[in-house]
């Protein structure tokens, strides 16, 4: 009887381990004027989330002309033809909606999410900006919203402890005319140098239906909602043609040893790679490496750093994915009285030790679980910033099919130990990285080795 209770427990256990295949579904089409349109039917809460990708970022900017996409982000909400300054935020408020927008080398982002029987609204507010932004843009808007830019890059940047470090690596890390060379918030002397024309003729090139893709998913019902953006997105009229991105690969030919001095109380150590794009090969096996290496706190350098040595007040890692191409960073802050030397050679032993010696399954399996929970956890919200919404532009741009939710997730599946042992030898090599200390003014020497001083702009 016994052996009977047994498999009858296992039973449901056995069937709920079975693959399930993720497949979301969806409508596509394009308008006469270029603008590709997704919709996707999602009923279990009464909402509808608006997401809206121009296919332009900081990478589509020139040298001496840096910070155009990112102040575009903030002039968008400044009103159009038919909406007055202050109305988008008012008016999506007062339905009950919420949004926001970013802005990355890539590409820039809008969503409105909204009750369900308000949909109508973002359609008509992100159609009248698309349409009509320029019949309201006035030099005034522009010079008010440089300035906003302009502060938001002295606090979170100038201002920020540790601020500059991102500039100074993306500097070092690709070469002055790559596309990810420059910082997305752009620099203050372009920022000062930019004209009205060269931000007009910016929205012209870029911000056509034709160089944008448009997500409604939610409480929906696709004829209908079909038939709404026809409404108000139909007679939009279409800009320029625009070429997809691209650039030669960048190549790092040795290491660059780098410090400054910044208004810190604990030296910082940064040190950076470059690796494979956005959903290439080699991308997953980085984003399993990050996690085995610094996700958690029995992860390999946390443990080592922050509880074995007690050397590093934290340690993280990620891999930081982009169309062109990708960079792996580890970060870590040295405790008092430690120097970044000793961060640097704990950290290189334990990057020897993976690239000689593949992770255990169990540390592969844990790293893929965990990545796992936080795609499907994703999928649970339709609105928000990397919500469904937001994946389903994503892949369309990115691949051209929307519903690339399993192909994605299965990337990670098919790794095994070798794989990131393999891509850990190719991709972090000694002779091949930024190493970057930023050290309290006054102390050099916590910098770890004989690097050059750097002066952050």
């Amino acid at each position: 009887m016994k052996h009977i209770l047994v498999l009858l427990l296992l039973v449901p256990v056995l069937a709920f381990s079975q693959e399930v295949r993720l497949a979301v579904p969806y409508t596509k089409f394009i308008l006469p004027n270029g603008l590709t349109v997704i919709l996707h039917e999602d009923h279990t809460t009464p909402t509808v989330s608006v997401n809206t990708w121009y296919h332009v970022g900081s990478g589509r900017e020139n040298p001496g002309r840096t910070g155009f996409a990112h102040l575009f982000e903030h002039i968008m909400f400044m009103g159009s033809a038919n909406v007055p300054p202050g109305k988008f935020d008012q008016w999506l408020e007062a339905a009950g909606g919420n949004n926001n927008g970013s802005t990355t080398e890539d590409r820039t982002n809008y969503y409105e999410d909204v009750p369900s029987n308000a949909i109508e609204l973002p359609l008509f507010l992100e159609s009248d900006r698309m349409g009509t932004l320029l019949r309201a843009m006035t030099k005034e808007k522009v010079d008010l919203q440089r300035d906003v830019v302009k502060n938001e890059r002295r606090q979170n940047y100038e201002n920020a402890p540790y601020g500059m470090a991102s500039i100074v690596i993306d500097e070092n890390l690709y070469p002055p005319e790559h596309p990810y060379h420059w910082p997305t918030i752009g620099y203050m002397n372009d920022l000062s140098a930019a004209s009205y024309e060269d931000v007009v003729e910016f929205f012209r090139k870029y911000y056509g239906p034709n160089n944008a893709s448009l997500v409604v998913a939610g409480d929906i019902d696709p004829v209908k909602t079909r038939r709404l953006v026809e409404h108000w997105f139909s007679d939009v009229p279409a800009g320029p043609a625009v070429l997809p991105p691209a650039a030669s690969p960048a190549v790092l030919s040795g290491e660059r040893r780098l410090y400054f001095e910044d208004k810190v109380s604990l030296p910082r150590l940064y040190m950076a790679w470059l690796t494979p794009p956005l959903l290439t090969p080699g991308d997953a096996e980085m984003d399993l490496l990050s996690s085995i290496l610094t996700d958690g706190k029995n992860s390999r350098l946390y443990k080592r750093l922050v509880y074995d040595l007690q050397i590093a007040q934290d340690v993280y890692s990620y891999q930081g994915s982009r169309q062109l191409s990708s960079s792996f960073l580890i970060v870590a802050t040295a405790r008092t009285g430690h120097t970044l030397g000793e961060l640097e050679q704990a950290i290189n032993e334990e990057l020897d030790r993976i690239r000689t010696t593949p992770p255990t399954r169990r540390e592969v399996e844990r790293a893929v679980n965990q990545y796992e929970a936080g795609f499907l956890n994703r999928l649970e919200r339709v609105g928000g910033f990397g919500g469904k919404a937001d994946m389903l532009n994503g892949y369309e741009v990115r691949t051209g099919n929307p519903d690339y939710f399993q192909e994605d997730l299965a990337r990670y599946k098919a790794i095994d130990a070798t794989d990131i042992t393999s891509l850990a030898q190719q991709y972090l090599r000694e002779n091949a990285r930024v190493v970057l200390s930023v050290v309290p003014t006054g102390k050099k020497e916590l910098a770890s080795g004989q690097g050059k001083e750097v002066t952050v702009r």
